[in-house]
């Protein structure tokens, strides 16, 4: 409206609005041991109030602590992934009892929570006896033009970059209780899969 009376419509002053950008919310944390043995850690992101609004010493404007998500399901390891939880176990209380900083033990603590977690409710397998593919086997496979070998684990110990697939990636779901000969359906489709060869991998029953 031209409340003025030079020419200037001001009626869309009154109708502005802010605009308040849209924030992701948590994210996951994620742990595996990796190539170094070591878990990879994710830091969750969570929108906060301003501190000026807030009382000084009030924590409530650091970002929330969320425990490591552990897997749902059975928690297979081989002989190895067994050790390495222990390894883990060890050196993360190690770190905890020289650290100085409280910041940095509270997340060391929260990933020793973890892995207690994940030592206690381990389960140990070994290779199947009647030669069919089964964790801390060793699979040579053939999809479509291409032969591939990995070796079957439990989930913290999984590396896909080193051919060591977690026993629940769906390749390796594929893959378990099939016997040399035998073809798998995989990806929807049927005899996708041809298995070549069959082994324990000696370097899982260390």
């Amino acid at each position: 409206m031209d409340d003025a009376g030079d020419g200037i419509d001001r009626s869309f002053a009154a109708d502005r609005r802010k605009v308040t950008p849209a924030v992701d919310g948590p994210r996951h944390f994620v742990a595996t041991f990796g190539a170094q043995g070591r878990p990879l850690r994710f830091r969750p992101e969570s929108q906060t109030m301003s501190v000026a609004f807030r009382r000084e010493g009030d924590d409530e404007h650091k970002e929330p602590e969320f425990e490591l998500p552990i897997a749902v399901g059975p928690n297979w390891v081989t002989p190895r992934g067994l050790r390495l939880l222990g390894e883990e176990v060890a050196r993360l209380e190690a770190e905890i009892a020289a650290a100085t900083d409280e910041d940095a033990r509270k997340k060391l603590q929260r990933r020793l929570r973890y892995f207690h977690t994940r030592q206690s409710t381990a389960e140990v397998q070994t290779p199947p006896s009647d030669g069919s593919v089964g964790i801390g086997s060793r699979v040579t496979y053939r999809l479509g033009q291409a032969e591939k070998t990995i070796t079957i684990v439990g989930g913290d110990e999984a590396d896909p970059a080193l051919g060591c697939v977690a026993f629940s990636a769906p390749l390796a779901r594929a893959l378990m209780g099939a016997e040399v000969g035998e073809s798998v359906e995989y990806q929807d489709r049927e005899d996708a899969i041809t298995i070549v060869a069959v082994a324990p991998d000696p370097e899982t029953q260390a």
